[in-house]
């Protein structure tokens, strides 16, 4: 099968093996009722917790599509997979004879399994044009640690943090508070949304969201409470991105938690613009673009930052593959920046085809 005449045939990957499954059925949901239908052929590929493809259609992707708290990707659909490059129908179905071209793909997946480079090494092997960041910038993103470390190397000011790993023996209340002070919070170092992070303020909670953290992910970070602003800012572009204007959370829970993101719809206010000086806004958007750039980032990333009385603004974490629900603060600040929702996924497609291009361009042989 070939693309439609006049359309672009998108994929569009949903679920994933993480525990951010839910968040990705949101945003893909959002994604795919704003793609022009006149510009796109969309295909819909929906992964389960254990990592099966299955195509799906529109009107039958999701069960209780409205409820935060109970959405569910429909497993009933024929299972596909992905070929090596060079066939020129790379999708195919594996227990009937359909395949499938495609021009791009949307890995709208959030967390391990998806914003880690694992999917995007995929379809670098399938030779196929994918949105967002390639397998370096996905993955040193993804870790918090290494992220930070190359921050630190690029002279982008992090939060204090020290790294546990699941096989060494636990540090304890004192050793931590003394180097990071208190309170502390507790985080995997490859997830996501919120998912597994404390607070801690008690000595006798620390076992407790230690143990927790390390059923996401074998390494973790405790790092010290910054007293600031949470501001966040979008980035667009390949070789010479651009911020948007940043917004402000402010949640209504003790921090900005999973529920406070997308289970409670009072959880958090999202302030678009920020309320910041001009110069705070200008130093905000460099920043973001440095940090960028020092993940090795392409396409698209959210930046989020804690910005201090003092004026001081620290980078908490980069997403490669933000939020795209229909409260998620990526297309919301673009939106507020002069780029609507569905010029902004035309831009997504568009720089994935230029990367792509120039990947292609590239000689894979050598004269001896």
């Amino acid at each position: 099968m070939t693309p439609m005449k006049n359309k672009m045939r998108l994929a569009v990957l949903l679920g994933g093996r993480s525990a951010e499954h839910e968040v990705s059925l949101q945003s893909a949901r959002n994604i795919v009722r704003t793609l022009d239908p006149d510009r796109y052929e969309t295909l819909l590929i929906g992964i389960d917790k254990q990592g099966v493809w299955r195509l799906a259609e529109a009107g039958r992707l999701l069960d209780n599509p409205e409820n935060p708290a109970r959405i569910r990707l429909r497993l009933d659909g024929p299972q596909v997979a992905l070929t090596p490059w060079p066939d020129p129908h790379p999708l195919r179905e594996l227990d009937g004879d359909r395949r499938w071209a495609l021009d791009a793909v949307f890995p709208v997946l959030h967390g391990p399994f998806g914003e880690d480079g694992t999917i995007q090494g995929l379809l670098d092997l399938a030779g196929l044009p994918c949105v967002g960041a390639g397998v370096l910038g996905s993955a040193a993103a993804m870790d918090k640690d290494v992220a930070k470390r190359l921050l630190l190397e690029a002279r982008v000011p992090v939060a204090r943090g020290e790294v546990l790993h699941a096989h060494e023996p636990r540090r304890g209340w004192e050793e931590l508070t003394g180097r990071l002070g208190q309170p502390l919070f507790v985080k995997p170092a490859n997830l996501g949304s919120s998912v597994g992070v404390w607070k801690v303020a008690e000595p006798e909670r620390l076992s407790e969201a230690l143990e927790d953290a390390f059923c996401y992910d074998t390494k973790i970070l405790v790092e010290e409470f910054v007293q600031g602003r949470e501001i966040e800012c979008s980035v667009l572009g390949n070789e010479r991105p651009e911020a948007s204007l940043p917004g402000e959370i402010v949640p209504s829970h003790e921090f900005y938690s999973y529920e406070a993101k997308y289970l409670d719809p009072a959880g958090a206010q999202a302030k678009i613009p920020a309320d910041l000086p001009p110069e705070l806004i200008e130093k905000v958007r460099q920043k973001a673009v440095a940090a960028f750039q020092a993940l090795c980032c392409s396409g698209l990333a959210r930046v989020d930052f804690f910005v201090t009385a003092e004026g001081r603004v620290l980078v908490n974490e980069v997403n490669t593959l933000p939020g795209f629900t229909d409260i998620s603060m990526y297309p919301k600040l673009w939106e507020a920046s002069g780029l609507p929702q569905p010029r902004l996924l035309d831009r997504l497609v568009e720089l994935a085809l230029e990367r792509a291009g120039q990947r292609r361009s590239l000689k894979t042989d050598f004269p001896l």
